[in-house]
């Protein structure tokens, strides 16, 4: 295995002069992807999977415990933006409408109305 394929980059572990981390090539294989299909969506080099599938055999219950971290932190983001987003959109949509725009706005909630959406 070519040590310099799978390298640490600020966003976790990642083949070398990629933006692909290992945690993509991951998420594929637990979804039962085969490691050529995943080459060929990621448009990879056999070498660079063949190295990534060594490096996370070779280093599975570090890479897994990894992925594990990466996962729970990426659901706690979605969590708190969705949260975020919640309250932003409950405040815009407290907001008088806009001069002129009066129309408009009559038109969407008739629509919304006529598809069952209010």
């Amino acid at each position: 295995m070519n040590s310099k394929t799978v390298v640490r980059t600020e966003r976790g572990l990642s083949i070398a002069g990629t933006r692909i981390t290992l945690y993509q090539i991951i998420d594929c294989i637990k979804d039962d992807w085969s490691p050529s299909l995943i080459r060929k969506w990621l448009d990879i080099s056999d070498k660079q999977i063949a190295d990534v599938m060594e490096y996370i055999t070779v280093h599975r219950d570090e890479v897994e415990d990894e992925y594990q971290s990466v996962l729970r932190e990426a659901e706690e983001s979605r969590k708190f933006w969705e949260e975020y987003n919640k309250e932003r959109f409950a405040h815009i949509a407290s907001l008088p409408p806009k001069p002129g725009r009066e129309a408009v706005r009559l038109k969407i909630l008739a629509k919304k109305a006529e598809l069952g959406m209010i």
